[in-house]
């Protein structure tokens, strides 16, 4: 795998600083202490990694952040959990990963609310004025957004844009998927209800890690019950978070891993400006190279969306990955409704890079888009 160029971050970091395997080797091999499940509690992992998480998120309350395997998980607990009553509005955007909009479909299938799909920009942002106007004309009681595009990168003004929805009366859930670890995130100094995370992205954690912070007041209806090794006499779940929305044995071994990664991440603070610089020469030269290259201005994750004229996204991904070993996404990304906005109808190629991202890959993967821009 050393000989690849991986640039397909955005959907799982790689490689992981060291010390992520090794704490999760060394929690496979030594006696399981799970939280409240046994006589073995020299160490709670899951309560560690909340109070990592609650600083980078920016919350008070660490026991409010509910532990799972992913973000998706995360946001069905958020969707699915929360209190609708008949009829009510649901304002996102048409930004959003299938996993805000499968769970909203299927409550819009259910009669049970209706969804107000709002247009982005040709970059994949969130129009502030538009976001505004929807809100008064539809008085939603939850907004969803993403802090920002998995196609594009391009980074939402998640204050003003919660600020917004909350004066409007509305409950916010934040997907930080693609931003935690990444971009600054201060959910209780803007007002957030509910922030959706995952571990295995630019946290740099291991994959089946993630979780959800719900507000002190707010009370979800579990979309999971089961075991939670506290009150076992009670018929429901326990009231009192994070047990209230955790069922069943957490992903031990890998929450070790996770909080190695945010323990090495505090001992290596990310540079932004550097990043940025590379993000800058890939824009450029996949542009003078001929591609056709997505590039929102102001704050953006280090992802670059682009096209080839004459080539389809899966074509040119194919060429890069069997010819060049470069290893990137094509096509929509999951995130089906933004291509419209953005004027590619068939999907992009996108490159999405790390902290370990070098700038000689960089300099290889223009290379090879000049190549294919060449045969053409």
């Amino acid at each position: 795998m050393n000989d690849f160029i991986y640039l397909n971050n955005a959907a799982t970091s790689w490689p992981k600083p060291d010390c992520v395997a090794e704490a999760v080797s060394k929690a496979l091999t030594t006696l399981p202490g799970s939280a409240n499940r046994g006589s073995i509690e020299d160490f709670d992992v899951f309560a560690e990694v909340r109070k990592k998480i609650s600083g980078i998120i920016g919350v008070r309350a660490p026991e409010h952040i509910a532990l799972g395997c992913n973000s998706t998980w995360a946001l069905n607990l958020g969707i699915f959990g929360y209190p609708f009553e008949d009829g009510d509005a649901v304002l996102t955007t048409k930004a959003e990963h299938n996993s805000v909009l499968r769970p909203l479909y299927a409550l819009e299938r259910r009669g049970l609310i209706n969804v107000i799909y709002l247009d982005t920009d040709r970059t994949g942002r969130i129009p502030p004025e538009q976001w505004e106007k929807a809100l008064i004309r539809h008085a939603p009681r939850l907004a969803v957004f993403t802090h920002a595009s998995n196609v594009t990168g391009a980074v939402n003004d998640a204050e003003s844009l919660i600020k917004a929805a909350k004066t409007a009366g509305a409950d916010v859930l934040l997907d930080a998927s693609q931003t935690c670890g990444w971009e600054n995130i201060e959910a209780d100094n803007w007002g957030a209800d509910m922030i959706a995370f995952t571990g295995h992205k630019y946290l740099l954690g291991p994959q089946g890690t993630g979780g959800l912070y719900v507000r002190p007041g707010l009370i979800l209806n579990p979309h999971l019950v089961g075991g939670t090794g506290i009150h076992s006499d009670l018929e429901t779940m326990p009231e009192e978070m994070p047990s209230h929305l955790e069922a069943g044995t957490g992903n031990e071994p890998s929450f070790h891993g996770l909080l190695a990664a945010l323990e090495w991440a505090e001992q290596n603070p990310l540079d932004k400006t550097e990043r940025g610089k590379m993000l800058a020469a890939l824009r450029g030269g996949l542009a003078d190279a001929g591609a056709d290259v997505v590039a929102p201005e102001d704050a953006c994750m280090p992802v670059v969306s682009f096209s080839i004229p004459g080539q389809t996204p899966s074509e040119v991904g194919f060429i890069l990955n069997e010819s060049y070993d470069i290893i990137c996404r094509t096509g929509m990304q999951c995130a089906p409704k933004l291509f419209g906005c953005i004027g590619r109808p068939a999907g992009t190629v996108r490159l999405s890079m790390s902290r370990f991202t070098t700038m000689d890959e960089i300099v290889a993967v223009i290379g090879a888009v000049r190549d294919i821009t060449y045969e053409i």
